[in-house]
């Protein structure tokens, strides 16, 4: 059995996509990513082409849009780890379930002689019934458009900063969004307060991104009020499935999620390498 490794974006899809549809959830970074792509070029993510890969012994697969590193889809172990002996020479570091990045570190160490470092740790959530917060943040959602965009970049910018993240691509992220009406905007008194992001639907699937309030708007309830207009939206467009990733190490955000509904799928990992 072998890993195949293109940078064809359709090539790909036609090789996994039905499998990770099967699971959209769980597959939600490999199909949003190869959509993504598949709109907007191989260099959609940054300066480099985009690396897809898949196995030909089960359902398994691999995306990488550098600068970023490779993300895994659930995989056994030793598939990982006969990923790490095939995918390049110079990776940043790599991305996925927890058992499957283990795998793959420890292949990977061993064959390069680098050492990896936690850099954070996530988990992965699905909407089930949605609990709208009470009592209600003062306010109203709204759809976010081009004359937003200003905005929008420099609350984008900041998202990222804050979970420690250097993307090279925010303002093609909020343009790609505004598109497809994919942000909303939390508003109090006529000013914009929090925000919150989509994905483009893939399988009935999407997933809530960028949720974000400025700190000088914080700890009044803004935050899970967009989340839950964002998510609503979601629901009312014919979503089956919405997703979010949040960061384990920030338990307010953990738990405003489950009070709003969301229900914890698995863990993930991202690893950073070094010399």
């Amino acid at each position: 059995m072998n890993w195949h490794i293109t940078g064809d974006v359709q090539q790909f899809l036609s090789a996994t996509g039905a499998f990770l549809r099967a699971r959209p959830v769980q597959n939600t970074l490999p199909l949003t990513t190869a959509e993504h792509v598949r709109l907007h070029g191989p260099r959609a993510y940054g300066p480099e082409d985009a690396v897809f890969g898949w196995h030909d012994g089960g359902e398994a697969a691999v995306v990488w849009t550098p600068p970023r590193p490779p993300v895994l889809s659930p995989m056994s172990p030793g598939v990982a780890a006969e990923l790490a002996e095939v995918l390049g020479d110079d990776l940043p570091g790599v991305s996925g379930p927890v058992a499957a990045v283990e795998a793959f570190v420890a292949a990977w160490e061993r064959r390069t002689g680098t050492t990896a470092k936690v850099h954070s740790r996530m988990r992965l959530f699905r909407l089930g019934t949605l609990v709208p917060p009470t009592p209600p943040a003062s306010g109203s959602a709204r759809v976010a458009d081009a004359g937003d965009r200003d905005l929008l970049v420099g609350w984008t910018a900041a998202f990222f900063r804050e979970v420690g993240e250097d993307d090279p691509a925010i303002e093609a992220f909020v343009d790609d969004r505004l598109s497809y009406g994919g942000m909303l905007l939390w508003e109090d008194g006529g000013t914009p307060v929090s925000m919150a992001a989509l994905t483009r639907p893939e399988a009935g699937m999407v997933r809530v991104q960028a949720v974000y309030t400025p700190r000088e708007h914080r700890t009044r309830g803004y935050a899970g009020a967009v989340t839950t207009a964002i998510s609503r939206a979601a629901r009312q467009a014919g979503a089956t499935e919405v997703a979010l990733f949040t960061d384990l190490d920030n338990p307010t955000s953990n738990a405003l999620y489950q009070r709003l509904g969301y229900e914890p799928l698995e863990d993930r990992t991202v690893v950073e390498f070094s010399s």
